[in-house]
């Protein structure tokens, strides 16, 4: 986990992205999304750098691919590009490596595709609308039990049910 830093990421978030320094464009900062300011840095990294390097004082350094066809490439070559999360994985993590839980999804093939092929049935069509009845029911029960008129923290409060 990186040392705490001083940085004003919401007012980074309202920075003008066409005007500043390239190299200061952080997409990971949260409050590019919650203040929905993200638009714009995206676009200029689409336009000027599409395979942006950044050294997140949040999550340390990591590549921002942001056009279709770059993030298509990385996805599909994994004899150059590897989802496996010892080797940096694919998500932005503030979590130590040791402490993180492995999931298929940040796997290389072969095994990614051996998992994926155990778990792929439970999610088919078929199985999910036998299943219908009770994600409802459970999703009306999550809804109707959150706070109303107040402040809450979703996750929290999701995990309470």
């Amino acid at each position: 986990m990186n040392a705490p830093v001083s940085i004003d990421f919401k007012a980074e978030a309202h920075r003008d992205p066409w005007s500043m320094p390239i190299d200061e464009i952080d997409v990971s900062n949260p409050y590019l999304y919650s203040e929905h300011t993200w638009q714009g840095f995206f676009a200029r990294l689409r336009r000027e750098d599409p395979v942006h390097f950044v050294n997140s004082p949040l999550y340390g350094p990591y590549w921002s691919v942001t056009r279709y066809r770059d993030i298509m490439t990385v996805d599909t070559s994994h004899h150059i590009y590897s989802s496996d999360a010892s080797l940096g994985g694919i998500a932005l993590k503030d979590v130590p490596l040791q402490f993180r839980k492995e999931s298929f999804i940040a796997m290389d093939p072969p095994r990614h595709d051996e998992q994926r092929k155990i778990v792929s049935p439970i999610v088919a069509p078929p199985n999910l609308a036998k299943m219908s009845e009770t994600i409802r029911e459970r999703a009306i029960r999550i809804l109707d039990d959150l706070p109303r008129g107040e402040v809450f923290d979703w996750v929290d409060a999701s995990r309470s049910n």
